[in-house]
């Protein structure tokens, strides 16, 4: 007897929803973005509560608006922005599930147990806002397919506590393009998160990351934290969906551990850092 497939019919999709599990790890060299949750900790931590594998696929809402109602009822749990506590929840078949606009923080991440069971592209069910690879982002009316489970749903897990102080920052590959001492001065700067910023690249305003001459490198790769400086010399973080290659100096590269919180940055808001 086969089993029905289940299916969370979206009513809301809000600002932007897209799918994401651990991305696409190794194909940079092919030129294809790794993508991935913005927020990993906070994804990896939903999937946990839910009794899902570290590698299922989930979803990212951006600044809220997300309502779906699910065919059968599931384990749900959500993590990530303005959350302090984290649990499973049974939602019943029928029933709405909810994800306000967050009081802080920026991304929220929706785990289903079983996964969000959509087809994989180049071996991940990641959506690349980038160059568009990937399942869709999600719209109103959608039927996303529900795996079956696999595990069972923790009661309680401990969310990561909110990290005070500035992002560490490693030195980058390319001091001969900068003044003398400019990592020491972006470590002693404010910055603020600019409104263009999106899952390609955390966009900052502040003091200018004084260059030596006009030269630009040639295209090369870059990785994930990297701390790209264009021409006015306003930094730009480049985050999961950032191409695998750029042409402006790479003045530092932000700690792994600490680059979660880029993704949580609203515009306006004040980061800054520290050598690590």
């Amino acid at each position: 007897m086969s089993v029905p497939v289940n299916r969370l019919r979206v009513l809301s999709a809000g600002p932007l929803t897209t799918v994401q599990d651990r991305g696409r790890v190794g194909l940079a060299h092919l030129g294809v973005p790794r993508a991935g949750p913005l927020d990993r900790p906070a994804a990896e931590l939903a999937n946990r509560l839910v009794g899902n594998e570290p590698e299922s696929a989930l979803l990212e809402v951006t600044l809220g608006g997300f309502v779906a109602r699910p065919e059968h009822g599931v384990w749900v749990a959500v993590t990530g922005a303005g959350r302090r506590h984290a649990r499973a929840e049974w939602v019943a078949a029928g029933s709405e599930l909810a994800v306000e606009v967050p009081a802080e923080g920026v991304r929220s991440y929706v785990a289903v147990a079983g996964g969000i069971d959509v087809e994989p592209v180049l071996g991940s069910r990641s959506t690349d806002t980038l160059a568009w690879v990937g399942p869709p982002r999600v719209r109103d009316g959608d039927g996303l397919p529900v795996g079956p489970g696999s595990g069972e749903p923790q009661p309680l897990d401990t969310p990561r506590p909110a990290l005070a102080g500035p992002l560490r920052l490693f030195p980058g590959p390319h001091a001969a393009f900068f003044d003398e001492g400019a990592l020491a001065g972006v470590c002693a700067a404010a910055y603020t998160a600019r409104p263009e910023s999106n899952r390609v690249g955390l966009r900052l305003h502040g003091p200018a990351v004084a260059r030596v001459g006009a030269a630009e490198l040639p295209s090369e790769g870059m990785v994930l934290g990297a701390v790209q400086v264009p021409p006015d010399g306003q930094p730009v973080v480049l985050l999961a969906d950032h191409p695998p290659t750029g042409g402006y100096p790479v003045v530092g590269v932000v700690h792994p551990d600490d680059l979660w919180q880029c993704g949580q940055l609203r515009p306006g808001e004040t980061v800054r850092f520290r050598l690590a």
